[in-house]
């Protein structure tokens, strides 16, 4: 029987959808490609990530599905997932986590929090992640609209219950109120849920002034009350209110090693009316993983927005079609690079960041440090290991990343980058090591602080030669190893190389903190390159120019920050005219 690779390398070079599966027949992973020769040859290449050798180890077998076009593979990857519900797929298993609230599907519609999304018509509106927020919104409903609380279909009745009496019920089940007459309170409280409340705060203003005309000031009271209520949530729930009435959602994705969330955010009329996040652990880049989710949640029923802001540059076309195509609604979808769109999708960003860190450290490392101590013969359990990576772009912007691991999980708050000074412009990794490692250390044993009980350094002989020769010149004595990516092989300093299996639980933390350095580094840099950039946007509007760029953002440090200000916040911290403040900030919420 020919190999996984031998499989690969015999797939046509035609669009389509592949099919891995183990040695049971199971399918482990469905994908799509344009080019399914060439796309499937990349998981068996000698430079392949953690996760996706993890993949290759349990491929046994490989099918594939020829499609006419690009388009056509992704509508059949998405019906294969749903079909084969594969383990290394992203899969929206805890996407539901939050409680919705269902208006459902009947002549006379309840209105109620529920878990469960049933597709009998019902309409859905949320997530929630807060039960207190949502358990005021039901309340202010129940307040204002006289719906229904009995629970399952509606049945006849001689006499009202309880609710009518205290006229919390407008007693459908006695034939009190028509359906027509129902439908109107149904419509005030999906126009409430979308973020349009002014009817309810006109109603309840009204029925206020009414009670304090009749001298019921204990009605008039709780009328005031609500009211205060009502304004608390409309300050909890805006986010940012946006001129326009558009509907939006934002998806954001982060990947750290196996582990994937996909934070959503939903704006409706300017409001943040539902954020959730979406747990998994699956393989794929973060772009193809981001792309089928979106498939995914839409295809399931769930409400379509005008606009959808992704973090990644997925191919928008594509995604497009198939909302136009498919689900007969055409989204407008891209990635912001700047102003307020941006702004929003850096808070569903670092959403699904926290969350990824959290699941990591929920996650007990012992059995995986005990190996490593073992394979690497180390003298204590490696509790604390330190980390560097150097990143750099044609010679510019050469920065090192400083990760430190406790217990096997990253401890963030220890995170440090190190802008390198020695190059004068030249490239030179080893001498970036060398000096990002003596200064780290120089200063922990100025300080008198803990060394960690193992340093890796990401390369080779090259890398870790350069980090002893920082250790040695400041007398300081610990394991050293490097991590060379492309056989993932172990480098020591004083013997041969050491190759474990990629699903060696000691190999993958040493691999988890080499990725995590990598994109430390990464993050860092590109932030280096884009204050670059945010100086040249300055510099462009009329009376900034050089100086004043620069005053401003020492001022305030980032974009991002400007766009937080007033004009007369900026005017002041920028010792800038009220008029060229105004046309910055024009400029910057284009």
């Amino acid at each position: 029987m020919e190999s996984a690779r031998e499989q690969a390398y015999s797939l046509p070079d035609n669009p389509g959808c592949y099919l891995m599966k183990n040695k049971e027949g199971t399918v482990i992973y469905v994908g799509k490609a344009k080019n399914l020769k060439k796309r499937v040859t990349s998981y068996f290449l000698p430079n392949r990530n953690a996760k996706t050798a993890a993949l290759v180890e349990k491929i046994a077998k490989i099918d594939y599905i020829i499609t006419g076009n690009e388009y056509e593979a992704l509508v059949l990857e998405n019906n294969l997932i749903k079909k084969y519900n594969p383990h290394y797929n992203i899969l929206l298993k805890d996407g539901k986590s939050y409680p919705v609230i269902r208006i459902t599907n009947e002549e006379y519609p309840r209105v109620f929090k529920t878990r469960r999304i049933i597709k009998d018509g019902s309409k859905y509106y949320g997530p929630y992640p807060g039960e207190k927020r949502l358990n005021a919104y039901l309340d202010m409903l129940s307040e204002t609209f006289p719906l229904r609380l009995c629970q399952g279909a509606l049945k006849k009745r001689e006499t009202p219950c309880l609710y009518y009496h205290i006229h919390r019920c407008s007693g459908p089940c006695i034939g009190a109120i028509s359906a027509k007459d129902y439908g109107e309170y149904i419509k005030g409280v999906e126009k409430f849920l979308s973020g349009d409340d002014s009817s309810i705060v006109k109603n309840v203003e009204k029925e206020m002034l009414e009670a304090s005309k009749k001298l019921d000031f204990e009605t008039a009271a709780h009328k005031r009350d609500l009211l205060k209520d009502l304004e608390s949530m409309q300050e909890n729930q805006l986010v940012e209110d946006f001129a326009d009435q558009d509907s939006r959602d934002y998806a954001a994705i982060e990947m750290r090693a196996y582990l994937c969330t996909i934070a959503l955010m939903q704006f409706r009329n300017g409001r943040l009316i539902g954020k959730a996040l979406y747990r998994s652990e699956c393989l794929g880049d973060e772009t193809e993983t981001l792309l089928s989710f979106l498939i995914q949640y839409y295809s399931d029923g769930e409400a379509l927005p005008d606009e959808l802001f992704v973090s990644h540059e997925i191919d928008a076309n594509l995604l497009s079609k198939f909302f136009s195509d498919e689900l007969k609604s055409p989204i407008y979808v891209t990635v912001p690079k700047d102003g307020k769109h941006y702004r929003i999708l850096r808070m569903a960003e670092e959403n699904a960041s926290r969350d990824v860190e959290k699941r990591l450290k929920d996650i007990d490392n012992t059995p995986a440090l005990e190996a490593l101590k073992e394979e690497c013969q180390l003298d204590v359990l490696p509790r604390h290991i330190e980390g560097f990576d150097i990143a750099q772009l044609s010679g510019k912007y050469t920065v090192a990343s400083l990760i430190v691991f406790r217990d096997g999980n990253p401890s963030n708050k220890e995170y440090r980058h190190f802008s390198i000074k020695s190059l004068e412009g030249k490239i030179d990794d080893f001498q970036s090591m060398r000096e990002a490692v003596y200064r780290r250390y120089s200063r922990l044993k100025r300080e008198g602080s803990e060394m960690p009980d193992l340093l890796m350094v990401d390369g080779g002989k090259g890398q870790v030669s350069a980090a002893l020769d920082a250790l040695s010149e400041l007398d300081l004595h610990f394991p050293v190893v490097g991590l060379a990516k492309e056989h993932e092989e172990i480098v020591f300093p004083d013997r041969p190389s050491l190759f474990l299996d990629h699903s060696d639980p000691g190999l993958r933390v040493l691999i988890a903190l080499r990725d995590e350095c990598h994109r430390f580094a990464t993050t860092f840099n590109q932030n280096m390159r884009s204050k670059e950039v945010s100086f040249s946007l300055l510099e462009s509007i009329d009376g900034v120019g050089k100086e004043r760029s620069k005053r401003i953002m020492q001022s305030f440090g980032s974009i991002e920050n400007i766009l937080s200000l007033t004009p007369e916040q900026l005017a002041k911290g920028a010792k800038v005219p009220l008029s060229v403040a105004e046309r910055i900030l024009r400029k910057l919420n284009f």
